[in-house]
């Protein structure tokens, strides 16, 4: 699986009802506050890393205060600059409004279901096959196994996080709504466990082929 990187190219909103129409990585920006919490560009740079980036999105800094700004001027999330105790300058938190919270509401009732698209730059490698050697097919699969039980991990220490297993949870007001990120996380730590196990049956497929490849040699 390649990570997907949403732009501001990346529509999923017609604009229905009066509202404007927004890329889908300003509904997951408006997503992340509308769970409530008074949030900055930081805050919701770390959220996405600690989430959305296992299924969805790994934003940078520039996409968040650019859908930030976006969700401003359509009036669906307001700001307002706080002091710091560490004495550094002001920070600026956002808090999504009313509109904002019956928009992304709308979105997440009524936009059309998109089947994900799958851009898997490891099938396109094994798929080109016949101009690597075996060992570097072999290579490339290790490798894959290896990032999707790194992730798998992840999302698996997540919904421990989540559930307040590690003494942090991220419930923190026992509000029915954060249930809902710990499925999608679990969702996701099962689709990595299953990109692991396919890179083993792709190796294990690979042996097979160099099996029948040796024994037709023989017959020459």
């Amino acid at each position: 699986m390649t990570e997907k990187k949403a732009d501001a190219t990346d529509t999923a909103d017609t604009g229905d009802a009066g509202r404007p129409a927004l890329p889908a990585t300003s509904w997951a920006v408006l997503g992340l506050l509308s769970f409530g919490e008074e949030l900055s560009g930081y805050d919701l740079k770390k959220w996405s890393d600690s989430s959305l980036r296992l299924f969805y999105w790994s934003p940078s800094f520039s996409q968040i205060y650019g859908e930030l700004k976006r969700l401003e001027k359509a009036g669906y999330v307001t700001a307002r600059r706080v002091a710091q105790e560490t004495g550094n300058r002001d920070k600026r938190v956002y808090v999504i409004t009313d509109a904002g919270m019956a928009a992304v509401r709308h979105w997440a009732r009524e936009a059309p279901v998109e089947p994900p698209v799958l851009k898997h730059g490891v099938m396109l490698r094994m798929w080109l096959g016949h101009l690597l050697e075996t060992d570097r097919m072999r290579d490339v699969l290790g490798r894959h196994r290896a990032y999707a039980e790194t992730m798998r991990q992840r999302a698996e220490a997540d919904v421990a996080d989540a559930h307040g297993e590690n003494g942090h949870g991220a419930d923190p007001h026992g509000e029915e709504s954060w249930a809902y990120p710990a499925l999608v996380l679990k969702w996701s730590e099962r689709y990595y466990a299953a990109e692991r196990d396919l890179a083993d049956a792709m190796l294990a497929d690979l042996a097979d082929l160099d099996d029948l490849d040796e024994r037709d040699r023989r017959r020459l």
